[in-house]
């Protein structure tokens, strides 16, 4: 009989640095996908807060912290990164558990920023994609999330089956802005 072990979608791969860019995979718990059924996104909002201490996010926005985290991922919808949702949920939106679907990265470091502007056609200057912002968007060829979770620091979400493809494309970047100086 064969013996599967889990894996991640980048296991044994990063950390990667290059130059003063770190990537590195995240382990995030669950990601569970909430979808409020019609006229309950302020009742998701009150219940995300009592349960697990962060609001719905607004468009575009994300809410909690490290360990528990909200992501807008498109219209009337948020993933839940960290802790089990609240059973309670249920009764309000749509809950699916999208925990293997997803390879979460973090990409941080001074230069971050000048990575993901060439992957990504969003504006990412510290002016227009601050602290909290977060976009559903292409990462090259790929659909993807972007969320800036601090000054240098972003958290990246593509499909699973897209995790080579991602590190692919970061690690040509990395390489390219690295080579810049």
């Amino acid at each position: 009989m064969v013996d599967l072990k889990s894996k991640t979608p980048l296991d044994g791969v990063v950390p990667i640095t290059i130059g003063a860019m770190t990537l590195r995979e995240v382990s995030v718990g669950c990601l569970t996908s909430l979808a409020p059924y019609k006229g309950q996104t302020k009742a998701v909002s009150e219940a995300l807060k009592a349960a697990h201490g962060m609001a719905f996010p607004a468009p575009n926005r994300a809410t909690g912290k490290d360990g528990a985290r909200a992501i807008w991922f498109g219209r009337d919808q948020a993933v839940l990164l960290g802790p089990e949702p609240d059973v309670g949920l249920a009764r309000l939106c749509a809950v699916t558990d999208q925990s293997d679907a997803w390879a979460v990265v973090e990409l941080s470091g001074a230069a971050a920023r000048d990575v993901l502007a060439r992957l990504t056609p969003i504006d990412m200057r510290d002016s227009q994609f601050k602290r909290g912002h977060t976009a559903r968007t292409d990462i090259m060829h790929m659909a993807g999330s972007i969320t800036r979770i601090g000054v240098d620091s972003f958290l990246i979400l593509v499909f699973r089956s897209m995790a080579q493809t991602l590190l692919h494309d970061l690690e040509k970047a990395m390489a390219g802005v690295a080579s810049r100086g």
